[in-house]
């Protein structure tokens, strides 16, 4: 008998350990549904807030979430109302199918619900129905397979990104930014309770839609809260008393045009960080708005704010409304190719300095001129005569900086805008002497990074919206010639009504008025300022020291307080009089093909241009060719030997480095050697 007994027992258990193993055997066969939920692509500011948000490939708003960035009421409440033993069952909850089928059947209908939350999870994911039996086995065999292959947090976490919220909201963080307009990082006990009760009835209870019906699902929810002691009753009265949404919020769409860009730029990443600052691209959005909305129904404008130093963009305003309306909004005006007017003409007065033709205190004149065939004329249509060379720059005076750029050659300038990285288009296909009054075709984008480079030195970055290391930057002008430049424009006077400081900056207009430009910088920020018609039609009467020069003040004032000091001037700058200016610097001269290598210029034979050359405890040995006698000697802008009459000359005082030499004659004719010195 007890033989008998023994057998039975280890039947029993080996059939249990049998039924077990195939229990488990079939779990493990279960078919799982793709468990990698797609999501929306998020651009993130510079401190990882949210600047823009995109739907998924089907147009519904699912954006990830974590559990450490959900508030922990929430968590707390949610377990407490859908699933109280949801950390110790392992995907089916058999005390709650039991009470749930005991009261189904006292009660001839079904009372309450037994789905888990791991249940509800396999539903959504495989999107089978509630009703049917058929549904119900196959979720509850899928919630077992789910807790066999993932953790807790991350069932969770699924049910967070996945739960209906009514209309094409999913997850959490759609729901609580759509309803609520934030994160759920931090929510009221109101908010939490009707964030539980949509997804048992997303559409039923859409507050945007039957706001009666969501109100009184976040009744119940509160009423279980309080009863189970989740919440307080006076919390749940309170809660009661809140104001519950009645409209969806927009979804965070700032900087569209460049978001759009960088969601281009990195296909297939859910987030995608940015060097902007989501402060500030608000203030901005909203100065732009305003400005436009006092002109004309068709008038545009575009802003971008930049940290010189790195190149990182803080802003970029593409237009003042991202939307298919008379301003054309949908276009990105801060790329868009247009007449960049008077704000080429520093650069060319900075490459001038470099190349010996002259120096800030240098006369030029402001005089008719027929630069063969071509006859510019100032704006005004009037002359001023023999002025320096800063006064001819402040005026913006169109003779003397096309007599600049005939002496150069139009290719040096170019030249200079490939360094910097500056894209063009030329109408003709040819570069003439017009480029200089805005002749060709340059984005706002492009002539910011320009401004930078002037106000970083000399050396240009690539402007970037991506939180990337930059190299070292491209030389565009000497440290002197970029700082003689900020000088200069910093002692242009400010727009009527902005404040009275020293920001370097310059205006430019179009020909026609078609483009209104200010472009500034301080020692921190360089801002450019766009407005006009992106049809490119005419706006009679409109300047950039109008229109755009205030709106480039207002920007800065939105930036910080104050503004950033210029740097003090290189140690190499050449910071004298007029008249104490050598010989050769001391009044203009156009003198056309001085830079062309052509018969009677001098010539530097040594060091040759783009030599390295070992620097001499004795000095540097200097060798020059051709050119009339006596010489004025230039390292990197600065007087270095004047009245020289020997071919040969040895130089001291100069350091390792990058040097820029040039030899200028009696005639005024020049040349020009870059070179590195490196120390034996």
């Amino acid at each position: 008998m007890r033989a008998g007994w023994i057998f039975a027992a280890a039947l029993a258990l080996g059939l249990t350990a049998y039924g077990r193993d195939r229990f488990d055997m079939w779990i493990a066969d279960t078919d799982l549904p793709i468990l990698q939920v797609a999501v929306g692509t998020e651009v993130l500011d510079r401190n990882g807030e949210l600047l823009r948000a995109y739907t998924t490939a089907g147009g519904r708003w699912r954006l990830e979430v974590d559990l450490a960035e959900v508030d922990p009421d929430f968590l707390a409440g949610l377990i407490a109302y859908e699933d109280r033993r949801f950390y110790t069952h392992h995907g089916i909850d058999l005390r709650a199918l039991l009470r749930a089928g005991a009261q189904a059947l006292w009660n001839g209908r079904v009372v309450s619900g037994a789905s888990t939350l791991t249940m509800q999870v396999a539903r959504l994911l495989e999107g089978s129905g509630t009703g049917q039996m058929a549904g119900k086995w196959r979720q509850m065999r899928l919630a077992l397979a789910l807790e066999a292959q993932l953790t807790k947090r991350e069932i969770l976490q699924l049910y967070l990104n996945i739960a209906p919220y009514g209309g094409n909201l999913e997850g959490l963080r759609a729901a609580t930014l759509a309803y609520f307009g934030k994160e759920p990082r931090r929510l009221t006990p109101a908010e939490i309770a009707l964030l539980i009760a949509l997804p048992q009835s997303p559409e039923a209870r859409r507050p945007d839609r039957a706001p009666d019906a969501a109100i009184a699902a976040r009744a119940r929810v509160l009423a279980r809260l309080a009863r189970d002691g989740v919440i307080s009753i006076d919390e749940a009265t309170a809660a009661l008393r809140e104001a519950a949404p009645r409209t969806r919020a927009p979804f965070p769409a700032l900087a569209p045009h460049l978001a759009d860009r960088l969601r281009m730029a990195n296909s297939g990443a859910r987030q995608v960080p940015s060097t902007f600052d989501k402060a500030l691209q608000i203030s901005l959005e909203s100065l732009a708005l305003d400005t436009v909305s006092a002109m004309g129904a068709q008038v545009q404008i575009g802003i971008v704010v930049a940290n010189h130093s790195s190149g990182e963009i803080l802003a970029s305003i593409g237009s003042a409304a991202y939307r298919a309306d008379g301003r054309a909004g949908f276009m990105d005006m801060t790329i868009a190719s247009r007449s960049p007017g008077s704000t080429l003409k520093p650069l060319i007065y900075g490459l001038a300095f470099d190349e010996g033709l002259g120096h800030p205190e240098t006369l030029i004149d402001d005089r008719p001129t027929d630069f063969d065939g071509y006859r510019p004329q100032n704006f005004d249509r009037h002359f001023r005569g023999t002025l320096r060379m800063r006064a001819a720059l402040q005026q913006s005076l169109n003779i003397p900086v096309v007599a600049l750029t005939q002496a150069l050659g139009p290719s040096r300038l170019l030249s200079a805008l490939t360094r910097a990285g500056v894209a063009y288009d030329l109408p003709s296909g040819q570069a003439g002497l017009a480029i200089a009054l805005g002749g060709i075709g340059v984005s706002l984008q492009d002539l910011v990074q320009l401004y930078g480079a002037i106000a970083r030195g000399g050396v240009a970055l690539p402007l970037t919206a991506s939180p990337t290391r930059q190299g070292m930057g491209q030389r565009v002008l000497s440290r002197a010639s970029a700082w003689q430049l900020g000088d200069i424009l910093a002692g242009l006077p400010p727009p009527a009504g902005a404040p009275a400081n020293r920001l370097a900056y310059k205006t430019g207009t179009s020909y026609g008025n078609r483009d209104a430009w200010a472009i500034g910088y301080d020692g921190a920020h360089v801002v450019g300022v766009w407005i006009g018609r992106p049809d490119g039609t005419p706006m009679p009467g409109a300047l950039g020291v109008d229109l755009a020069a205030p709106v480039l003040f207002s920007a800065f004032a939105r930036i910080k307080p104050a503004l950033a000091p210029q740097p003090p001037a290189p140690p190499e700058t050449l910071l004298v009089a007029g008249d104490q200016l050598p010989e050769p610097l001391r009044q203009f001269r156009a003198r056309g093909a001085a830079f062309d290598a052509k018969l009677g210029a001098p010539k530097l034979i040594f060091p040759p241009d783009g030599a390295e050359v070992e620097l001499m405890t004795s000095g540097l040995l200097l060798r020059i060719e051709g050119g009339t006698a006596p010489y004025t000697i230039l390292a990197n802008n600065a007087p270095l030997r004047a009245g020289l009459t020997a071919p040969e000359v040895v130089v001291s005082s100069l350091t390792a480095g990058f040097v820029t030499l040039s030899v200028i004659d009696s005639q005024g004719r020049s040349t020009q050697s870059h070179i590195r010195l490196r120390n034996p």
